[in-house]
Order: C-alpha cells, then sequence, then structure tokens
C-alpha cells in the first residue's frame, strides 16, 4: 500500500464517526416519521416493524403543500436571479473603473454588510407597512433582494483576476459597456455565479424569520413557515413536525446533491485564479 492509499484510508476511518454523528438527526427524524406514534413512543430510535405513511397523509391532507412548495419556489427563484444579476451589474464598474466615488459605494455596501440584520427589523417593517408590502409575495423578494451585496463582493473579488485588457480590446472593437459586460465580463463570471446562486438559494429557502415576520396569511406562507404550525401554544405536535421538516428538507437536499460538483469548481475555480 502507497503512502497516499494509506493516508486516504486513515482519513476514511477518521471521518467515518463524523459522518456517523451529522447524520444521526437525519435518521432519528426519517425514521420516526414512518412509524406509529405508539411504536414512535416505545423506541424513537429502532427502525420501523411496519411503514406507516399516515401522518404524511394528514399533512398533505390538513396543510395546503402545493400552495407553499409555490410560494417558496417563487420567491427563492425571483429572489436569487435579482440578488445575481444586482450583484454583478454593481460589481462591474467598481472593479473597472476605479476612482473615489467606486471607494465611496464600496463602503457603504460594505457598512450595510457588517449591520446584523436583525437590528433593522423594526424600521423595516415600519417601512414595509407604509409602503403596503406586508404580506406580499413581491415585499418578501424586496427584502431579500439585500442579500445582493454578498452576492456583489463575491463577484468583485472574482472580476479582479479577470485582465483589464479583455475590456479595453473590446471598447477600441467599438463594443459598447453593456455589450463587455453581457458579452465577455459576465460569461467569465460562471464560476462564481454558480456558487453563489447556490448558497443565495439554500439561504432564502430555509429561511425562517423574514417569512414569519411579513408574511401573515396561510396562502402566501412558505414551506418552512408550515412547519412552525406543528408548535401549538402548550404543546409541539411531534410527528407533524418531523413530517413536514423532511418535506421541506427534501428540495434543498436534492438541489445540493445535483450542485455540489458546481460548489467544488466555483471553489477551486476561485482560488486557482487567486
Amino acid at each position: 500500500m502507497t503512502e497516499s492509499a494509506r493516508k486516504s484510508w486513515l482519513l476514511d476511518i477518521l471521518m467515518l464517526p463524523v459522518g456517523l454523528v451529522t447524520f444521526f438527526p437525519f435518521y432519528l427524524i426519517i425514521v420516526n416519521t414512518l412509524k406509529s406514534p405508539v411504536e414512535t413512543a416505545a423506541n424513537p430510535m429502532s427502525l420501523p416493524t411496519k411503514l406507516n405513511f399516515d401522518t404524511y397523509a394528514r399533512v398533505f391532507k390538513e396543510i395546503p403543500l402545493v400552495q407553499s412548495f409555490g410560494n417558496s419556489l417563487v420567491i427563492t427563484i425571483v429572489s436569487v436571479l435579482l440578488m445575481v444579476l444586482i450583484g454583478a451589474m454593481a460589481a462591474y464598474p467598481i472593479v473597472f473603473n476605479p476612482g473615489k466615488l467606486s471607494r465611496v459605494i464600496m463602503g457603504y455596501l460594505l457598512a450595510g454588510f457588517l449591520i446584523p440584520f436583525q437590528t433593522t427589523l423594526i424600521p423595516l417593517f415600519e417601512l414595509m407597512t407604509d409602503f403596503r408590502m406586508i404580506d406580499k409575495l413581491y415585499g418578501l423578494i424586496f427584502i431579500y433582494m439585500g442579500g445582493a451585496v454578498f452576492v456583489f463582493f463575491l463577484m468583485m473579488g472574482y472580476m479582479k483576476t479577470i485582465p483589464k485588457e479583455l475590456p479595453e480590446a473590446a471598447i477600441i472593437d467599438g463594443c459598447t459597456v453593456s455589450g463587455i459586460f453581457w458579452r465577455i465580463i459576465f460569461p467569465l463570471l460562471k464560476p462564481i455565479t454558480v456558487t453563489a446562486i447556490i448558497y443565495q438559494t439554500m439561504w432564502v429557502w430555509n429561511d425562517f424569520l423574514a417569512p414569519m415576520l411579513f408574511l401573515n396569511s396561510s396562502d402566501n406562507a412558505t414551506l418552512v413557515l408550515q412547519v412552525y404550525k406543528a408548535k401549538g401554544e402548550f404543546a409541539v405536535d411531534w410527528p407533524l413536525f418531523m413530517t413536514l421538516t423532511v418535506i421541506v428538507l427534501i428540495p434543498i437536499f436534492i438541489f445540493f446533491i445535483l450542485m455540489q460538483k458546481q460548489i467544488v469548481k466555483g471553489i477551486v475555480g476561485g482560488a486557482v485564479k487567486g
């Protein structure tokens, strides 16, 4: 056995217990959604003797999951699309046309990025109320657009690795500013764009605080917000809670599995260019 193979084998051995500890909460939740309440109470960690889908049937009967899934999908897709476009377009002039104004704008965005979201909740709620954007899907999308600042800094760091001779040559050839961005710069941002899309999608889809504060009606509720319905005033409906948790995690789990290679490519691409 070679030295590299031995190190790889030892690393696998060391990572096995870490993987088991990480997987255990998911195992506990998934297994108990497939058992009857009596069997769950008797032994929560055992495998089900017989698959029981009564809780899943109850969830789909009592909760409008299809509508909530549609709300989450619309909010996530539109929010992430706007964040990526705004972040990329904001980074473009600051990187390729630096100046005093660019530094002032970058400092302003950095200050906003460092301020915790929780400290702005009261003035933000008042602003949303004044503009009648409470309990509106587009109102929540408007709030999530603030995540464009994070995308801006990702894009700015990646754009600095692009040779400035490219846009200069395009200008000589008669290309417009918008043409340079869409035809030359933006296609080169594919690795970091995909990475930004993945991280922002996971954030928006799993977010609970903003939907809870700014969406009031059940018609506009997101999937994550529906999980909160399992919590009563004095007790928690654990079978309902765990089943809803599994349903909410399935789409984002599939998304992450399909896109994990793109995450690695984005990180490695940025590291190599840096």
